[in-house]
């Protein structure tokens, strides 16, 4: 049984598009465990919702110009996470009804771009469930370049935690915090768009809030948090994508499925801790 393992695995790194596949999910898991201590902090979970089936607006367009998906999914989405902030913002709306509408409003305009290109629609698939197939060397070298941008927030990782417990101190000291909001749902707006060739739109989102919920649940500090946060999705992911191609599974609902027995196991230990 182990020595069948071992060579699954042999043969599982031994192709090309396993390695973009393991590749692109571990640089997704390390965003969105860094990301995701925010969203499940700040109850932001029907925000990564909302911009999961914003990107299907963006690549819906993508199909119908005939463009790369991902490159008309990056701004569309981008757009939508701002406009989110702002409406926030400048009406008496509040951020779960905003989002509600942008939501629907995307998902129209998907639906409606889907039908305007007959015999293409079956390409908006792989985005909808992942695919292993579908990472290509571009993807890549675009997940890279969104860690690298994510490097540079960390600098803030202070003020956005600082502004996650207690919103009106860290104003009455001085923090950007309205800035800092724009800054964040941008952030999360790419994250979404660079997990979609592995998770899937449709769980984009749980991969945001999975992780990072089991740590909430073993973790004392919000520090050790974002740290297992990510250690629980880069473990979730390389798992999960083992399952996948080990009984033929979606990538992105074996990723999920691993993502919540380790969120079942952290349940049980944090009760009894």
């Amino acid at each position: 049984m182990i020595m069948r393992g071992i060579i699954m695995i042999t043969e599982m790194l031994s192709l090309t598009f396993m390695q973009r596949a393991i590749a692109a999910s571990l640089m997704v898991a390390i965003l969105g465990g860094y990301f995701g201590a925010f969203v499940v902090q700040r109850g932001l979970s029907f925000l990564g919702n909302g911009l999961a089936h914003a990107a299907f607006g963006g690549v819906a367009l993508g199909i119908l110009l005939r463009q790369e998906p991902l490159y008309m999914a990056v701004p569309f989405t981008l757009i939508v996470s701002l406009l989110i902030v702002w409406l926030k913002d400048h009406t008496l709306l509040g951020s779960d009804t905003v989002i509600g509408i942008l939501f629907a409003l995307s998902m129209a305009m998907g639906s409606i771009f889907l039908s305007m290109t007959p015999g293409y629609a079956g390409d908006a698939f792989g985005y909808l469930f992942g695919s292993l197939l579908s990472v290509t060397k571009a993807d890549l070298w675009v997940t890279a370049g969104v860690m690298v941008l994510a490097l540079g927030t960390i600098p803030a990782w202070g003020r956005w935690a600082s502004a996650t417990f207690d919103r009106e101190l860290a104003m009455a000291e001085g923090m950007p915090c309205q800035r800092d909001d724009y800054v964040l749902a941008a952030a999360l707006a790419v994250t979404t768009v660079v997990s979609m060739k592995v998770l899937g739109i449709t769980l984009v989102a749980a991969f945001l809030v999975i992780p990072s919920a089991s740590a909430r649940l073993v973790s004392r500090t919000f520090a050790s948090m974002t740290l297992l946060g990510m250690v629980f999705a880069v473990v979730g992911s390389l798992l999960g994508l083992v399952v996948s191609y080990s009984v033929d599974w979606p990538s992105g609902p074996s990723i999920i499925l691993v993502q919540t027995a380790m969120f079942a196991a952290c349940m049980l230990v944090g009760r009894r801790g």
